[in-house]
């Protein structure tokens, strides 16, 4: 039977070299007899950087099960109504709501009247709207955009027609005017000669 030798010292040495205490230190049990013929503390050092003599970790409480309520909760467990504190407008207010989604319809008129696909014009009535409550989302504004900017293609497309069919309409009244007074000379002309 083997008689267990008193590491009390190399402990209290080991905990004052590392800075800890002499809880967190851990004592290689196979290597008793060279741990206990260190009497110094440049000796503990050498045990240290050899392995014999080893800082035990922190003990800290794990995060595992923290993650895992986590990881349910974003699937939208344990959200239910007798896990809620506070009021609808408490946990999320209204005025954080509409700060946010007037942001979002800013950011994309901004952004779309420097890309030059909206004027200055368009860009203030948009605004206006949006501040408005007229648009529930970005997805509605841009829908709106594409609408605006079809209707107004399409005044222009038939506003560009109807000039020019006016542009044609005058030409053939010229035209016929013209033929007109040629007429008339030719036959006012034949009745002088006779």
């Amino acid at each position: 039977m083997t008689t267990r030798v008193s590491l009390k010292l190399q402990k209290r040495l080991a905990a004052s070299v590392l800075d800890c205490g002499k809880r967190k230190i851990w004592l290689d049990p196979n290597e008793t007899t060279d741990i206990n013929k260190a009497s110094s503390r440049a000796s503990i050092r050498k045990l240290i950087k050899s392995g014999y003599i080893v800082r035990k970790p922190e003990a800290a409480v794990s995060r595992f099960r923290v993650r895992e309520r986590l990881a349910a909760k974003r699937k939208g467990r344990h959200t239910g109504t007798g896990k809620r504190h506070g009021t609808r407008e408490a946990r999320m207010p209204t005025a954080t709501l509409w700060m946010r989604r007037q942001r979002v319809l800013r950011r994309l008129l901004r952004k779309y009247r420097e890309a030059g696909k909206i004027d200055r014009h368009l860009y203030h009535e948009l605004y206006l709207k949006s501040k408005g409550n007229v648009f529930k989302n970005k997805r509605v504004l841009m829908e709106y955009i594409f609408k605006v900017k079809a209707e107004k293609a399409r005044t222009k497309a038939l506003a560009d027609q109807a000039a020019a069919h006016r542009l044609k309409a005058k030409a053939a009244r010229e035209r016929k005017a013209q033929r007109a007074a040629e007429k008339k000379a030719a036959l006012y002309g034949e009745t002088k000669s006779a």
